[in-house]
């Protein structure tokens, strides 16, 4: 604001800055938010050490397995902000036919863990890639889509396991619910089978003889075998 003189300027002094009210001050610090929690961000200097996990890939599309290790850095480490979030990934194997793409994607991954902010997003964007000459079947029946999807279904456990995705592991009543479904259908593949064998004589499953038309060839011997009329493919 501005202030317009209109008298003879005769003396001046400096103003001094009053002492403020300890009561006051002491309200105003408790109420201002801490500055000094550290936030990730790519101006992180890297520590000589970071903690790692490494996860192991191995699909029926290559003989050699990947190797993706994830490095985390600690932030305000010992104290009640304490944080741990991934800095740095690298992807290793035997098998240089990836190479090129391999290095190119963990590079592009590691600046935007160092970018800070939700990083979240990689996974999904990961896990959306399609191979197209078909997916596969990894150990336990789970599909993957293709070699990314896996990369990105590695970076949802470590994310999971460091606290910056919540984990969808069925509750205790969840699983106990679909271990008595199972059993129950178990059963009731059982009892049918057993109705069957008892209906006809021969095990379930049996396919049809094309000699006597009876349900009954099984496999004996590495040879389909009827075990109605003794008919066999091996003679």
């Amino acid at each position: 604001m501005t202030i317009k003189i209109e008298k003879k300027i005769v003396g001046y002094s400096v103003k001094k800055d009053e002492p403020a009210d300890v009561d006051g001050a002491a309200e105003g610090k408790a109420a201002a938010p801490e500055s000094n929690v550290v936030q990730m961000h790519e101006k992180v200097e890297r520590p000589e050490m970071l903690i790692g996990s490494t996860y192991k890939i191995k699909t029926p599309l290559s003989e050699h397995a990947l190797y993706v290790t994830i490095n985390d850095i600690v932030l305000n480490e010992g104290t009640e902000h304490e944080l741990r979030r991934p800095y740095e990934i690298f992807i290793n194997s035997k098998s240089m036919d990836h190479f090129q793409w391999i290095v190119a994607l963990t590079r592009v991954m590691s600046a935007v863990f160092r970018k800070g902010g939700d990083v979240t997003f990689l996974v999904e964007e990961l896990k959306s890639v399609f191979d197209p000459q078909g997916g596969y079947f990894k150990k336990g029946g789970k599909y993957m889509p293709s070699i990314i999807a896996e990369i990105g279904d590695a970076i949802e456990r470590h994310l999971t396991f460091i606290g910056m995705l919540k984990s969808d592991e069925l509750d205790e009543h969840q699983k106990k619910l679909i271990a008595q479904k199972r059993a129950e259908y178990e059963n009731k593949q059982k009892q049918a089978s057993a109705g069957e064998e008892e209906a006809t004589g021969f095990p379930a499953g049996a396919e049809l003889c094309a000699k006597c038309q009876t349900k009954a060839v099984v496999m004996m011997d590495g040879c389909m075998t009827c075990l109605n009329c003794g008919d066999s493919k091996c003679g």
